[in-house]
């Protein structure tokens, strides 16, 4: 089956027509190749795989994963692409209660899903509830400070919050009490083109983004404008770059920080 792109699932062929895109590829692996030093022969859970790419990608050296997503076509389409014998694909409930009982898993990964959660506490609360003592919880999500001006609303229509350090360590403290906080950053010549791209659209989108605005008027804006932006886009063949993701850096402080990743520990 075909995987409708919508922006917020990676798709590997989509991420090859443009540089802009290619950057955020490399990103999305050189934040499952951070987090293989967790999931190598462990018992690990992708807690919103989309496509299922990394999910199959951490599977090479884990000892089994279990993968789970709230939408059935892209559960479908991981189930299509990406099967093998010690990788699971399956659908989790609409809130997010996972079908898998008490410390079941070693690892849980949880890569640009935060953002997109309204019941945070819930969501925390069901990692823990799987995850066996010692267990680590790897979460990824963007960092606002190069994305949002202090005061901004997300221009990502799909995004409810977006956190800072400070922010994003208060949250995960509230349910764990060990919480590391890393930045991506990388070589200027490849992160530098996500951050062109962050600084245009937070102007651009400025006047939809204002702390304001209510939710539902910004959603419907911002998707009058990528539906404005579609239209002009032309997608072109897959096109070869010189970089890729050894070129990001995930350390304490690293800045520019395009994403921040945490690590915490039950």
């Amino acid at each position: 089956m075909n995987l409708e792109p919508t922006g917020e699932r990676m798709i590997v062929e989509h991420y090859h027509s443009s540089l802009e895109d290619y950057v955020i590829y490399v990103m999305h692996i050189a934040t499952y190749n951070f987090a293989e030093q967790f999931t190598r022969g462990k018992r690990v859970l992708d807690y919103g795989c989309g496509s299922g790419y990394g999910s199959a990608r951490i599977s090479k050296t884990a000892a089994h994963v279990d993968a789970v997503d709230v939408a059935d076509d892209a559960i479908a389409y991981a189930i299509e692409h990406y099967a093998a014998d010690n990788l699971g694909f399956h659908r989790c409930a609409p809130d997010g209660r996972l079908p898998f009982p008490d410390q079941s898993f070693d690892t849980v990964l949880s890569f640009q899903v935060f953002e997109h959660i309204q019941e945070t506490t819930h969501y925390l609360s069901e990692i823990r509830r799987v995850l066996a003592p010692g267990g680590h919880l790897l979460l990824a999500t963007p960092d606002r400070s190069n994305r949002l001006l202090p005061f901004q609303s997300p221009w990502n229509r799909w995004h409810i919050r977006e956190y800072s350090t400070n922010s994003l360590r208060r949250t995960l403290s509230r349910i764990f009490p060990d919480v590391q906080i890393q930045h991506m950053s990388g070589r200027q010549e490849v992160i530098g083109v996500e951050l062109r791209r962050c600084t245009k659209v937070k102007w651009i989108t400025l006047p939809f983004t204002l702390p304001f605005i209510p939710r539902f008027l910004r959603v419907k804006l911002l998707n009058a404008l990528h539906a404005l932006k579609s239209k002009r886009a032309s997608s072109g063949p897959p096109q070869q770059f010189n970089f890729d993701e050894s070129h990001i850096t995930i350390a304490t402080n690293v800045q520019p920080s395009l994403n921040l990743v945490a690590v915490v520990r039950k």
